[in-house]
């Protein structure tokens, strides 16, 4: 038996040892997602056995460093634990900004003791971050945004505002665009690391037409953001006035991230989810032949979106991933988690309409599919995408 064969083995018993069963039935509504945070209340014992168990392994962020809070695995060894997951169906012990954006550019860009500090507590589930990027006037054209931070020796004072920022109403600190220079507009902001609870922040939430939604205004009125929070660990990300070099880093992991809506996971599981609406025929299948090879062909997308996202992950981890694959990861996602919704909702007939009562699980299917609209503006549009996919990528003249 190879290390791998014995690791795989290994994982398979530990899985089955420490993830409930609860811990592997499909997620229903947000609070079976567990995100951590000083303010967070678990579900149920399940969810925080898992979360526990996961903690003290490493598992909440496997390839992280150990020192850092992770389990130090190889690129093989979270790949393999990955399969092993989804093998089960295991829920992830711990979402997190701090995971999927934040903790990925402080590994690059972060003092020493900044990863020590802030990496722990996002591995260790004790720290919910949100992002204010987006501004009501910088959207897609980011680098013109206007939050400023004056510069008051020991701390800066920020004015301004963001938008679009999930869960800022429920997170307890903010990775946060601000500009600190007015003359030079990609050299004149930083990359700012804050508390929400600082007097000044406050919050508004912004209610979409799926009438569910985690995003927020954020408004900033003299809030004062200490330069430092002790020895080596600066409140900035990166250096003052280069906080874009950051910015830019980040928005590759969560391009990476909402590409993850594609689904990759889920290939062949809508054959059943709308078998009864439709019935099968004499050899069980779905009773629709039509809808069977709309079914298929999706499935066959999502196989091959797996196996452009894995081939993503081996070039990301050696180093060698095109800078603009992100971009393509984001808009092929975001088309096909699209797609999808919109077969659940043609398959689902008149009762995928219904917006309220308990059979429809409050209207799951209609709001899920309305939600999905957002996902080709959130993390930069898909228009955005194409462009540089074509510059980029198949670097076609412009116009």
């Amino acid at each position: 038996m190879s290390d791998l064969d014995a690791f795989r083995a290994e994982t398979r018993e530990w899985l089955e040892a420490n993830c409930p069963p609860e811990m592997r039935e499909p997620v229903r509504d947000d609070d079976d997602v567990c995100w951590g945070g000083r303010n967070w209340t678990f579900k149920n014992d399940a969810q925080k056995s898992w979360f526990d168990a996961c903690v003290a392994k490493g598992y909440t962020v496997p390839d992280w460093p150990k020192e850092y809070g992770g389990a130090g695995l190889s690129p093989p060894e979270a790949k393999i634990l990955r399969e092993e997951m989804a093998r089960i169906n295991a829920r992830p012990p711990l979402s997190s900004f701090g995971i999927w954006m934040l903790g990925p550019a402080l590994l690059h860009f972060g003092t020493e003791e900044q990863k020590q500090k802030f990496l722990n507590e996002i591995a260790r589930g004790e720290i919910r971050w949100c992002q204010g990027y987006s501004e009501p006037g910088s959207g897609s054209d980011l680098v013109s945004l206007q939050t400023f931070g004056e510069d008051k020796g020991d701390h800066w004072v920020v004015n301004g505002s963001k938008i679009w920022t999930s869960y800022a109403d429920k997170a307890d600190w903010i990775f946060c665009l601000v500009r600190t220079d007015k003359t030079d507009k990609y050299r004149g902001i930083t990359f700012m690391l804050f508390d929400m609870e600082s007097k000044g922040v406050s919050t508004k939430p912004i209610l979409l037409i799926s009438g569910n939604s985690p995003f927020c205004e954020t408004f900033f009125d003299d809030v004062e953001v200490p330069k430092s929070y002790g020895e080596n660990i600066p409140a900035q990300v990166g250096e003052v006035n280069r906080g874009w070099d950051v910015a830019k880093y980040l928005l590759g992991h969560e391009r990476e991230m909402i590409s993850n809506t594609g689904g990759n996971d889920r290939a062949g599981s809508f054959g059943k989810a709308v078998l009864p609406s439709f019935g099968a025929d004499a050899m069980g299948r779905l009773d629709d032949p039509l809808l069977r090879a709309k079914i298929a062909e999706l499935d066959v997308d999502a196989l091959a979106f797996k196996a452009m996202a894995e081939r993503f992950m081996d070039t990301l981890k050696a180093g060698t991933a095109h800078p603009a694959q992100p971009n393509m990861m984001k808009y092929a996602g975001t088309e096909l988690n699209k797609r999808r919704n919109e077969i659940v909702m043609s398959a689902g007939g008149s009762n995928a309409l219904e917006w309220e009562s308990e059979a429809s699980n409050g209207g799951a299917r209609a709001r899920g599919w309305l939600r999905t609209k957002a996902n080709s503006i959130e993390g930069g549009t898909s228009e955005v995408m194409l462009n540089v996919i074509s510059k980029r990528i198949l670097e076609l003249p412009d116009g």
